[in-house]
């Protein structure tokens, strides 16, 4: 899609700009140390973290998943969680 200066872009195309291909770092997470307490996904730029639904605990809260399609590596995610689950680990292209 070219986009010319000044022009409006319509709702809902960002979807169309799949912004993982050019990430350095991507985050892996230690599902053994999270609490599922979502920080992650609140702070993510991107919102390309989201709770899994097939990972309910008994209260009925998720651990988190990655949408690496749309993950551009920067970081936040693995900075603001608590516990150190999330590391930014390098891309092996």
């Amino acid at each position: 899609m070219k986009i010319t200066i000044g022009a409006v872009c319509n709702p809902g195309t960002a979807m169309e700009n799949k912004t993982g291909g050019w990430r350095t770092f991507m985050p892996i997470f230690d599902y053994s140390k999270c609490i599922r307490c979502g920080i992650c996904e609140t702070v993510c730029p991107d919102m390309c973290i989201y709770p899994d639904p097939t990972t309910a605990n008994d209260k009925g809260k998720c651990v988190f998943a990655v949408n690496y399609t749309y993950c551009k590596g920067c970081g936040i995610c693995a900075n603001e969680c608590p516990k150190n689950v999330i590391t930014m680990t390098l891309e092996e292209k």
